[in-house]
């Protein structure tokens, strides 16, 4: 995978949920595409909004960002959001943000060993 094609968000809606999976690295150049995304799923408030991070590799403070304004704008709708499937690393830098325990985790909160979605 290049550097251009190192940044994927696919989303699927099903049962109730709308799941978006972030794939590669999401820094300054990527978080208007994810913006863009999430904006009109924030809103989708008869459905749960789900982020899995599971191959996500890399993210910067801008990131970090948009997840903490998605948790702020659902919170204020009284509306679920979760982040799942979160590597290591990624939690290490959620953990030292101080953003870890409002990150309400689904089924599997951390990264597993496998690979499909």
């Amino acid at each position: 995978m290049t550097r251009r094609e190192s940044f994927q968000i696919d989303m699927m809606r099903k049962e109730g949920r709308n799941m978006v999976w972030i794939t590669g690295e999401l820094d300054l150049s990527k978080v208007g595409e994810l913006r863009r995304t999430l904006d009109p799923l924030i809103a989708d408030t008869g459905r749960q909004l789900i982020l899995n991070l599971k191959r996500l590799e890399y993210i910067d403070s801008t990131g970090i960002g948009v997840i903490v304004s998605v948790l702020k704008a659902r919170d204020l709708l009284n509306a679920h959001f979760a982040v799942e499937e979160i590597p290591l690393k990624i939690k290490r830098l959620f953990d030292l943000t101080g953003i870890t325990p409002f990150l309400q985790p689904s089924d599997t909160s951390f990264a597993s060993n496998s690979t499909a979605h």
